[in-house]
């Protein structure tokens, strides 16, 4: 219901309540009957159990549990339980890295207070926030949360700092007359206070109209709790190749059974050697190795003041096309600045910053010539001014106190205060220059130019200077506040109730929370990386988009409003989002129909944001991105990334890891499809050539697990390609099998295929007994060459530098080992089925490898340098 529109006799008639005397407790608790308690539901998320199931029954497990079955069927029991001790390893891996307890709604929870003062039988109570229901009169104060969406009834100067619901640093002046503007968004209802705001300022006494789940932060819960965690585009770009690979693996050993039976083969070898393709074809690692390679990548982002919550979020960075950034805090400093003073003639800049000084609530303190000021954000921002130009409000009020003043109140946009002038007042260079002897007084006012103007005289020129020159600030997104004053006579009296006549203008004052320091160069960053940045924002249209064209972002022409985006719909804003670059006005529903606009039109998207407003869209984003220092807790439980410095620059570091790590995991992927092709064509094509299962499924469990997890792991470090940030994002439609890599898969398997092949043969006729362990052996070591090789898409393995990578050369070192033992220790020997070989055999199985890498480093010349991953 639009409370806001309603006047408060309205709403006192509607919920059946009475400011005097409240609710009656009977009535209350009926209420509380009817409507629950004032707090937010949890639905909980998928269980333990149900993330353990899925791990085991992804096609990958089940292909390796249905082959580890027809071990057993066969009589091979140690195949079997070595298959079934993998497929129990990467499910427990993949659980742990999915299980994550869904801690957003606590954090909304934690917003609410314990106990609100509540009038009730004509008696003030104070009693639990979760016992408030509609129709309760609340008594608020500053320092309180608001502990449900309410109707103000009575405000005494009440100020509420709702950027956890805006967005916007300022804090709002509440008022109790009706709010016209149906379309209006939060920011705008002032008559309003939201369940999770604070009070900044003054008193108030306020109408309970929705609890629960029913406030606008219950709104935002349930958006939340009702947005499915949706997959990132690596995942679904890895389901595709599982799928895919699960077909060749199934097809292969299907294919190889019905050739065998057609040519009269023993059943068992037969089976044996089908599951061995099976095993061949499937890369057990990938799962490992993909959730280590982003691990890693998180550590080293978390040394950039970049914390992933979420490991996927590692590789989605990579793909970010379109960053929507939060205005306040994220591309701003969240801090109200003094920009601009123009002062009235005859009043100096100092006189200016004096006159505001003295009509200001703030309280300062000074430490060391700093000012520590605690009060408004318009306030101390004046303070902040004034202290910069050494005039000190301690000082000021010892020197001018204040006797009496008409608070600032937002129907009237103007605060004025009545001061005297001590002895040592008088001798202040700049009380003297404007006449104030001992013991005069005089009024300062301070607010609105249009508060004030009707109540100043001056010469007519200055006057109509003045507002134009206000007028032009205003266009250019600034807050412009006017001070004036005037002496008063011996014998004229201050009247609190009337505002005084023929002050004197003097002069203007232009705030604005400026853009961080780093945004615009991180900005410019962003447009070079091939990246769009939006700025989303419930501020003025104005005010948006001057901090936009200063960072560089857009210019007048790409600015929308939320009363726009409502007019223009769904099906406009598919249109729309494909070059409006800002949006102002807007409420976080609106937020997420850009996200979703703009992911519907194939874009990847990153959300910035900092507060419970922006908590629905970072959820619903490819990868949202919370502040760590501003950041509530709704939005860093809501977000994949959590900046820890509060930079946006940092972004652009993280963009960097996403992409290397993104290359790394492609890398892998060849490396591993590859070699896994190599595997294949041996185990396929030597029962032809006259010997039968070439390869043991445990062995080919060995070589995976060696080859793909060992070597895989030192690929996944590998440093970032020279050409990482002059790309264009990848394409959220790309596969991850381009033509290059297809090319590259093919050449790669078959060298490995026909070398190992060449080598097997060479030694069945020629050292019968140790064809197999030569087979088994030179499959290892050909993927060694082959991973050196791989280090780089574009630039040779001598460029990229021999040492550049020590985690991967210690994975080479290892792998030589642990092959060495098992085919010269007896008791790895019989475990793995090997036999001891020769120093001329020994020399054998390294040309594999040196013939993966000669090729690929011949193949990175003749085709050129081109970037591995295009948009």
């Amino acid at each position: 219901m639009n409370w806001h529109l309603l006047d408060i006799s309205e709403v006192l008639t509607g919920l059946r309540s009475d400011i005097a005397s409240g609710l009656s407790t009977a009535d209350a608790s009926s209420r509380l009957l009817q409507h629950g308690p004032n707090e937010l539901l949890d639905r909980g998320g998928k269980s333990p159990w149900r993330i353990l199931w899925e791990q085991f029954t992804s096609i990958m497990a089940l292909i390796l549990t249905g082959a580890a079955l027809i071990s057993a069927l066969v009589g091979s029991l140690k195949d079997c339980i070595a298959i079934m001790a993998i497929v129990c390893l990467f499910a427990l891996l993949g659980f742990f890295q999915e299980y994550r307890a869904e801690r957003t709604i606590r954090a909304l929870k934690r917003l609410a207070i314990p106990s609100v003062k509540v009038r009730r039988d004509g008696m003030i109570l104070e009693i639990p926030s979760v016992d408030l229901v509609p129709g309760d009169v609340v008594f608020l104060e500053a320092g309180n949360i608001v502990p449900a969406d309410c109707r103000v009834a009575e405000s005494y100067n009440l100020r509420i700092q709702e950027s956890v619901l805006t967005g916007e640093a300022e804090a709002v002046d509440k008022c109790t007359t009706v709010i016209g503007n149906e379309a209006g968004s939060l920011g705008e209802r002032r008559n309003m206070a939201f369940m999770g705001t604070t009070v900044t300022y003054g008193r108030g006494l306020v109408l309970v109209v929705e609890t629960g789940m029913s406030t606008e932060l219950g709104k935002i819960a349930d958006m939340l709790q009702g947005m499915a965690d949706e997959s990132t585009p690596l995942q679904r770009r890895l389901d595709r190749l599982g799928k895919l690979l699960a077909v060749v693996a199934i097809a292969v050993s299907a294919l190889y059974f019905v050739f065998g039976l057609l040519r009269g083969e023993e059943l068992r070898l037969l089976l044996m050697t089908a599951v061995s393709l099976a095993v061949a074809a499937i890369p057990e690692g990938l799962p490992a190795v993909v959730t280590i390679t982003l691990a890693i990548g998180s550590q080293r982002m978390l040394k950039r003041q970049a914390l992933i919550r979420k490991l996927p979020a590692v590789e989605t960075l990579g793909s970010v096309t379109v960053i929507c950034s939060d205005k306040t805090g994220t591309l701003t400093e969240n801090c109200m600045t003094v920009t601009e003073l123009i002062p009235v003639p005859p009043y100096s800049s100092d006189q200016l910053l004096l006159a505001s000084a003295l009509c200001n609530d703030a309280v300062a303190s000074y430490e060391n010539g700093r000012p520590l000021i605690v009060g408004e954000p318009t306030e101390n921002a004046l303070l902040a001014a004034a202290a910069e130009a050494g005039i000190f409000k301690k000082e000021l009020e010892e020197l001018f106190p204040r006797s009496a003043e008409i608070p600032f109140d937002s129907s009237t946009k103007r605060m004025i205060t009545l001061h005297s002038v001590t002895q040592a007042g008088s001798r202040h260079l700049l009380a003297s220059s404007a006449g104030l002897s001992e013991g005069k007084r005089f009024i300062v006012a301070k607010g609105a130019l249009d508060a004030l103007l009707p109540f100043c005289r001056g010469e007519e020129s200055l006057l109509q200077q003045t507002i134009s020159d206000a007028e032009k600030l205003a266009a250019q997104g600034r807050r412009v506040l006017a001070c004036a004053g005037r002496i008063l006579g011996v014998d004229e009296s201050f009247d609190l109730e009337t505002v005084p006549q023929q002050m004197e203008l003097i002069g203007l004052i232009a705030m604005m929370d400026p853009p961080r320091g780093e945004a615009r160069s991180a900005v410019s960053k962003c447009l070079q990386a091939g990246i769009r940045p939006v700025m989303i924002t419930g501020d003025h249209p104005l005010t948006a988009s001057s901090i936009a064209q200063s960072l560089g972002i857009a210019g007048n022409d790409s600015v929308m409003t939320g009363a726009e985006l409502d007019r223009i719909g769904v099906d406009g804003l598919a249109v729309a989002s494909g070059h409006v670059l800002v949006y102002a006005r807007v409420s976080p529903e609106h937020k997420l129909l850009i996200v979703d606009a703009l992911k519907k039109s194939g874009e990847v998207v990153a959300m910035t944001g900092d507060g419970v407003n922006d908590a629905p869209a970072l959820k619903k984003a490819d990868i949202g991105i919370s502040m760590g220092i501003t950041g509530t807790d709704v939005a860093k439980e809501a977000a994949d990334m959590v900046l820890l410095d509060d930079n946006f620059a940092t972004i652009v570091s993280a963009v960097e890891e996403g992409r290397t790590i993104y290359d790394n995991i492609r890398k892998f992927i060849e490396f591993s499809v590859a070699g896994n092709l190599g595997k294949i064509l041996a185990v396929l094509i030597l029962p032809f050539l006259g010997l039968p299962s070439p390869l043991t499924p445990l062995q080919l469990l060995w070589l995976n697990l060696l080859t793909d997890g060992l070597l895989g792991l030192g690929m996944g470090v590998e440093r970032a390609e020279p050409d990482v940030m002059r790309r264009s994002p990848v394409s959220p439609s790309s596969q991850i099998f381009d033509r290059r890599m297809l090319r590259h898969t093919l050449l790669t398997g078959g060298v490995i295929g026909l070398t190992t092949i060449i080598i097997t043969l060479h030694h069945r006729d020629f050292h019968p007994g140790t064809w197999q362990t030569m087979l088994f052996t030179s499959l290892a070591f050909a993927q060694i060459g082959q991973a050196m090789a791989l280090r780089s898409f574009s630039y040779s393995f001598f460029k990229v530098g021999f040492f550049s990578n020590p985690l991967l050369l210690g994975m080479v070192c290892l792998v030589l080992l642990l092959q060495t033992l098992v085919i010269s220790v007896p008791t790895f020997q019989d475990f793995f089925s090997t036999t001891t070989i020769g120093l001329e055999s020994l020399a054998w199985v390294f040309v594999p490898g040196i013939a993966v890498f000669i090729v690929l480093e011949i193949e990175k010349c003749l085709v050129g340098r081109k970037p591995a991953v295009t948009g």
